[in-house]
């Protein structure tokens, strides 16, 4: 059971999705329609993942994961808004998707049962709402980086991302992130979108959003030449709305982690610890099929190594 609390005032979550996906497995990203269903909407079997889901013995003594289950819930920063990730289904109200489903199964070995309460999160408060506790994981397609690593701990990486180029579909100039010199790019606020559209076009003109559905709307309405997102979402975008096109491949590699209280090395051990049970497991696999495996075809990819992204040492 996920119940979602909203603090006020708060920005609606700036959603960076992930994929590590193989591009000879991609499913046929330009048909759907604005009408569809999410894609990756758990398809039921949200259920089934907990039930094979491991519990974790014997709590350290006054660790966060025994405060955790006391409280009889892991509180989550995450999205509500982001397809095949962390999405809310309209119909159940149920948050799905991959994001969703780790934490879910981070709350079963915690507590023993998948008890999990989200707090909407942006990416400029990430940071904030784990120093001063109001959550107690960060799980948002989380940027692993060696400046995050400063002010927060990363377990994982659990993922890995690259960042790709969408477009409206009638466009024809722009084929590769070379060819946004002198744009108008659209991108995340806080993401690593703006430095890497810095990197390919440092003259483009970068017009930032607090939210992935605000940033496709924007380029939709023509307020940009282009929009630079990670490909999981973007995947899932194209596929419900045929108006937008991705152009060509990945163009960056990020490592994804699981935010965590700045110099928690008991819990960061601990979490780190769990995602090799559920990777060994094929809980992992299966998670990914349940989610961003539901529009992308083939087995899922081998997971990164745990500590390998500089910042999760």
């Amino acid at each position: 059971m996920i119940m979602v609390r909203t603090p006020a005032g708060m920005r609606r979550a700036a959603v960076a999705a992930v994929a590590a996906l193989s591009l000879t497995g991609l499913a046929a990203c330009s048909g759907g329609d604005s009408g569809s269903a999410v894609p990756g909407s758990g398809g039921g079997k949200t259920d089934d993942l907990a039930a094979s889901a491991p519990v974790a013995s014997n709590l350290p003594a006054g660790s966060t994961m025994e405060k955790i289950k006391k409280r009889g819930e892991l509180i989550v920063g995450g999205s509500l808004d982001a397809p095949l990730l962390s999405q809310q289904n309209p119909a159940t109200k149920k948050v799905e998707g991959l994001d969703a489903d780790f934490g879910r199964l981070l709350a079963k070995y915690i507590i023993g049962e998948p008890k999990v309460k989200i707090v909407n999160s942006a990416s400029e408060t990430r940071e904030a709402l784990l120093s001063n506790g109001t959550v107690d994981v960060v799980l948002q397609t989380y940027s692993i980086t060696p400046e995050r690593a400063e002010q927060v701990a990363f377990a994982g990486p659990y993922y890995s991302s690259g960042l790709v180029v969408a477009t409206k579909k009638d466009e024809t100039g722009i084929k590769a992130p070379a060819d946004l010199k002198g744009r108008t790019v659209i991108a995340g606020a806080n993401t690593p979108a703006i430095p890497a559209i810095k990197k390919a076009a440092p003259d483009a003109k970068i017009l930032t959003f607090g939210s992935d559905p605000e940033c496709v709307q924007a380029l939709k309405q023509g307020r940009g030449d282009a929009y630079v997102q990670d490909q999981a979402i973007l995947l899932a975008t194209a596929k419900q709305d045929p108006s937008i096109k991705i152009q060509g491949e990945p163009f960056t590699s990020d490592p994804y982690g699981i935010g965590l209280k700045h110099g928690d090395t008991q819990m960061k051990q601990f979490v780190n610890d769990w995602l090799k049970k559920i990777e060994a497991s094929g809980l992992w696999a299966k998670t990914w099929k349940n989610s961003i495996g539901t529009v992308v075809e083939g087995d899922a990819p081998q997971p990164p190594a745990i500590g390998s992204a500089k910042g999760s040492e």
